[in-house]
């Protein structure tokens, strides 16, 4: 008997599309009250329907993670299927697709389709499928439905607090259904530069804060970013920084007494908050010798996560979970896949670090129509995303521990 021919059948492509439809018309962005709350009910509706136990675990105001698993009948690893059931907002001067889950060439429509409803979908469906194959594989496979992925990672660090543990783990982020191993660290960074206000016809008597922080830019980017290249990950490439905003001054004939830079730090293994602010920290004394009297401060963008630091992600091929979805990925399309890099932050680092697991990123979806007015997602990444997942399950837990 094939038992990938089974799994495959045991997947309802219409109720994991229903499904999809159900939690994009289904708000979960900031400034919705209990912001996920409704998402996690209609997923836990529909794991209910397939004959499973989904489990409630409330993070933060009535905001839930969902948990749900299925076990074989033996001892054997353990497999986490994790995703993030909050979205972004709309965009503000274009709402695009908005939540409307409407099917239109082959693709489903509105925000959250590919980060990451649809991923969280086809985890539910595949889990469903290998509850209804009654497959006898051992282990057990565990569907992880977490909160606040786009803001501090609240629902992710909560996993990891309550001791959960498991062997393996992928993360549903939009990669087209690539085999991601790794993925960047991420800072957001604040720096202040505090000068001395004065007529903009004298400006000699005060001390400019925007100057202080057009010198930083020049420096950071002729200096500190053309050397950036010779470290180099193998996988990861260079590290990056983006300055992403800027704000300073009151008015054009006041000297400005304060700016404000934010800047946006990827890092990779080995590097840490300690050590990215340390080499920002030196450009920032050259600055202030060049400009008596000038103050800095640079810090961490407040709001930017809980507890837990936003490290790199690096999995080695040689990982069973990277082995075992390799397989699984091959019996879906025939072929070998590609092992790449994630170009976003996400979760996954958390699992890896913290709590230990071995993880890797695979989920349907482009990452450059996520947050977009135009948001969307074919169909048939996320049947096929579904088959990667059951089928991964099976070859991951059907091993002896």
């Amino acid at each position: 008997m094939n038992t990938y021919s089974e799994i495959f059948d045991a997947i309802d492509q219409t109720a994991t599309i229903d499904l999809l439809a159900t939690l994009v018309q289904t708000p979960s962005h900031p400034g919705v009250p209990h912001q996920e709350a409704a998402v996690v009910a209609a997923l836990a509706e529909f794991l209910e329907r397939g004959g499973l136990l989904p489990q409630l675990e409330e993070v933060s105001d009535g905001r839930p993670n969902l948990m749900c698993s299925v076990e074989g009948p033996a001892p054997g690893p353990h497999l986490l299927l994790c995703g993030h059931t909050d979205t972004v907002p709309l965009n503000a001067t274009d709402p695009g697709v908005g939540f409307s889950g409407t099917i239109r060439d082959g693709r489903i429509l509105g925000r959250g389709t590919t980060d990451m409803k649809g991923a969280v979908a086809a985890m539910a469906a595949a889990l469903v499928a290998l509850h209804r194959t009654g497959l006898p594989i051992s282990g057990r496979v565990t569907l992880g439905a977490v909160i606040d992925e786009e803001i501090e990672s609240l629902g992710a660090e909560h996993l990891i607090s309550s001791g959960f543990t498991a062997d393996g783990a992928i993360v549903g982020e939009p990669t087209r259904n690539q085999i991601c191993i790794g993925h960047k660290g991420l800072e957001w960074l604040e720096i202040v530069f505090s000068g001395k206000a004065a007529h903009g016809g004298t400006p000699a008597a005060g001390i400019n804060a925007i100057d202080a922080a057009a010198s930083f830019v020049h420096r950071v980017r002729t200096g500190l970013l053309s050397r950036f290249d010779a470290r180099a990950d193998s996988l990861l490439g260079p590290p990056t920084l983006n300055f992403g905003t800027i704000r300073g001054g009151d008015q054009p004939s006041t000297v400005a007494a304060s700016c404000v830079l934010t800047a946006d730090r990827r890092g990779l293994p080995g590097e840490t908050y300690e050590t990215i602010c340390a080499e920002l920290e030196r450009e920032l004394a050259a600055v202030r010798a060049e400009m008596p009297g000038l103050q800095t401060k640079l810090g961490r963008l407040p709001g930017g996560m809980a507890t837990l630091e936003h490290v790199a992600l690096k999995t080695s091929r040689s990982e069973a979970i990277v082995q075992a979805t390799a397989s699984a990925y091959r019996s879906v399309y025939g072929r070998a896949g590609d092992f790449g890099a994630f170009p976003a932050w996400t979760d996954g680092a958390l699992i890896s670090e913290f709590a230990g697991i071995p993880t890797l990123i695979l989920g349907p979806g482009d990452l450059a129509v996520a947050h977009s007015p135009e948001e969307s997602v074919e169909i048939a990444e996320v049947i096929d995303a579904a088959r990667i997942y059951a089928v991964t399950a099976a070859d991951f837990c059907g091993r002896t521990t």
